[in-house]
């Protein structure tokens, strides 16, 4: 595996970003109007943050492990699934701008954890083809910008 992926939700992305600038000592590797991504080698971390317009409560968004190619995915999928984890898929999609094949499971308590591949950058922070999925969720349901 590349990177354990985190994902936050945040209220103000400018107090955010500058906050974890200074705890991480590195810039974002990425920044849109609604979204940032810092990437850090050592400990290898993707660490997201996602702009919410209310946060209370528990504000982790999902964890995500991002690995190094398409086949990984492929591979980690199938050993849980014989492992009797269902996995959701999403290959080949748009999300946090980025076109990436990935997969969902669901821990006991309802935590999202995503295995991802990044095949491409992309302008787009979503397409909605699966309307519920944790990357394009909000936490009421619809949809909302909730991505690695």
């Amino acid at each position: 595996m590349k990177y354990v992926h985190v994902g936050i939700n945040v209220i103000n992305l400018e107090k955010s970003i500058e906050f974890y600038q200074k705890v991480f000592g590195v810039e974002p590797a990425k920044v849109k109007t609604d979204y940032a991504k810092f990437l850090l080698e050592s400990p290898g971390l993707n660490f997201t943050l996602n702009v919410r317009d209310e946060v209370k409560g528990n504000q982790v968004n999902h964890f995500g492990f991002q690995v190094e190619t398409g086949e990984e995915i492929i591979t980690h999928k199938e050993r849980l699934e014989k492992e009797g984890f269902f996995a959701r898929d999403e290959m080949d999609t748009t999300c946090c701008y980025a076109v990436q094949d990935k997969f969902w499971v669901t821990d006991p308590d309802g935590n999202e954890w995503e295995f991802f591949f990044t095949k491409a950058d992309s302008e787009v922070h979503k397409i909605e083809t699966i309307p519920s999925t944790p990357c394009c969720a909000s936490s009421d349901g619809g949809t909302g910008s909730s991505c690695c």
